[in-house]
């Protein structure tokens, strides 16, 4: 969800992860699901890259 998102708007991990305040690295896992999430963090993604709400609810039930 939040790659295919990130790749809608036109971000490269690098600027993503900046605007977000966390590390590519973490990034990167957060997009492969290796990594759990803080929500103070996903709700910044979730803010930077517009994500609908729809599609969050769909993201937490799976």
């Amino acid at each position: 969800m939040i790659k295919e998102n990130r790749i809608k708007k036109n971000y490269t991990q690098e600027e993503l992860a900046e605007l977000v305040d966390i590390s590519t690295r973490q990034l990167q896992r957060i997009e492969k699901d290796e990594d759990k999430t803080r929500i103070g963090t996903m709700r910044r993604i979730i803010k930077v890259l517009q994500i609908p709400d729809k599609e969050i609810i769909k993201y937490i039930k799976r």
